[in-house]
């Protein structure tokens, strides 16, 4: 009989196809989102030397300062975050891998703030 596939196998085959097509570099690092039910996680990694140079979440003590709110709220403030601390190491421009997601929701709402605050897609 055929086996069929559970949600976790399917979200991973999804985010190893996208993740084949994007590729971060030093001078474009990628920007990597990982969502919980109740939590958002944001890193830019430099897939050349497989380094995180930046990381936000839900779980930061300057964002856990502001708890509140719905969940994408939240994700705009990661978002900004993520931007703010990418921007003082000097990295303005990224390569968006949304994991396997829907551009939909908090990861558009995450995306779209990091933009706001002067990160480049």
């Amino acid at each position: 009989m055929f086996k069929t596939k559970t949600r976790l196998e399917r979200h991973l085959k999804k985010h190893m196809r996208v993740r084949t097509r994007l590729a971060g570099s030093a001078e474009r690092p990628r920007l990597c989102v990982f969502r919980s039910l109740m939590h958002i996680y944001v890193q830019i990694i430099d897939d050349s030397t497989g380094r995180t140079l930046v990381s936000a979440s839900t779980l930061d003590k300057e964002i856990r300062a502001e708890a509140g709110g719905n969940n994408k709220e939240m994700a705009k403030k990661v978002g900004q975050l993520a931007a703010k601390r990418a921007l003082e190491k000097g990295i303005a421009s990224v390569v968006f891998d949304r994991g396997g997601y829907l551009y939909h929701g908090r990861v558009k709402c995450l995306a779209d703030s990091a933009r706001e605050a002067g990160l480049k897609f």
